[in-house]
């Protein structure tokens, strides 16, 4: 056995940078996977696909440094903004995003022209969509004007284009959406168009959240 076409000893180390050899065969060292997990506030205009065919603006053009093959966990649509995760690991996403996790999705609506108490009650119950009925939302007045009010939705299902489908389900115009949270991860003050990885705290927030072991 050789690394870097020096004989070994006993007690010689080795890492994926080194070439082992053995009868002059190359040997790969296993690598063990680096997960990342990373927020983003994305603005709108962009989609939420690795690549796009249409040759759209994409969230991946936003990722930058990042040497791991990431990909977002759910999507928000091309008018949509806000937060969006990302990571290589793939259970960890597929939990996030199964029903029966429950985890919680807030966003902040900006709603045209105005909303009675029966919309409100209406779109909380629920909303029959593609034949099913969506899941009970809280939704909470933030700002009530003239012609414009701005709700907090909190919806347990993650349905295409679901909170804009609720809205107009009942009448109302979406000026504005913007996801402000995911299970307890919160956006807070990230810039629009940035990104971060999560605290050690978040992962351990959200893990717990979908009941995976630390």
């Amino acid at each position: 056995m050789k690394k870097n076409g020096r004989p070994v000893k006993l007690g010689d180390k080795a890492s994926n940078k080194d070439m082992i050899t053995v009868d002059g065969e190359k040997i790969i060292l296993s690598r063990k996977k680096n997960f990342r997990y990373i927020m983003l506030n994305k603005p709108r205009g962009y989609v939420t696909t690795v690549s796009d065919e249409l040759d759209r603006r994409c969230v991946m053009d936003l990722i930058s440094g990042v040497e791991e093959r990431v990909y977002p966990i759910g999507r928000l649509d091309r008018n949509s903004e806000g937060l969006l995760l990302l990571t290589n690991d793939g259970k960890f996403a597929n939990e996030i995003m199964h029903p029966s996790k429950h985890i919680t999705k807030t966003y902040r609506v900006t709603v045209r022209p105005s909303v009675t108490e029966e919309q409100l009650s209406e779109m909380a119950s629920g909303i029959v969509l593609d034949g099913k009925k969506t899941q009970p939302a809280n939704i909470i007045v933030l700002h009530n004007e003239t012609g414009r009010v701005v709700l907090q939705i909190t919806i347990k299902e993650g349905r295409n284009r679901q909170i804009r489908r609720m809205c107009e389900a009942v009448g109302l115009e979406v000026a504005r959406l913007r996801r402000t949270s995911i299970g307890p991860v919160r956006l807070g003050m990230l810039k629009p168009g940035t990104w971060r990885e999560l605290t050690p705290d978040e992962l351990r927030a959200i893990r717990n959240a979908i009941g995976k072991e630390n």
